[in-house]
């Protein structure tokens, strides 16, 4: 079955503070359809190789609480393959007050000092999300520290 992709990033670098979670980047599907996560990537702008690891968590998000644009800044997805449609998801970048119900579906250490991780997931291993729901990267850091994320995203 054709899919229609979309890519969404931060554009620029989210500073995280010192011990603290922050939503980086998220998305929502609209209520009539679902979305499956393709790929995301993430990096980071440390520049001291004795920083400590920063936890990156992918959630599922029921958005009950400051959905993308609420608490937050809206990031326009881009359409990157597939017939031309309108998106129907909202996304967002850098939340001041995380958005609820958030469920960790994985979880990583990546290191701050120039830290990179690309990854695409697997040909049906993707997460999905249900209607009306989406996916959020967010990232806890020992130190102060700036990232940069995308995802790419499909339509289900």
């Amino acid at each position: 079955m054709a899919k229609i992709g979309y890519a969404i990033v931060t554009g620029g670098t989210v500073s995280l503070s010192t011990s603290t979670a922050k939503s980086v980047l998220g998305v929502q599907a609209a209520s009539d359809f679902a979305l499956d996560l393709k790929k995301i990537w993430v990096g980071f702008t440390g520049t001291t190789a004795a920083e400590a690891p920063v936890t990156c968590e992918v959630c599922l998000a029921t958005f009950a609480t400051n959905g993308p644009g609420t608490s937050s800044t809206s990031v326009t997805p881009v359409q990157i393959y597939g017939r031309t449609t309108t998106v129907g998801a909202t996304a967002a970048k850098n939340w001041t007050s995380e958005p609820t119900v958030l469920t960790t579906i994985a979880e990583f250490p990546l290191t701050p000092n120039g830290g990179t991780l690309l990854y695409d997931w697997p040909l049906g291993d993707t997460p999905d999300c249900g209607l009306g729901a989406g996916f959020v990267l967010r990232c806890t850091a020992a130190a102060s520290v700036s990232v940069r994320a995308s995802m790419v995203f499909e339509r289900c």
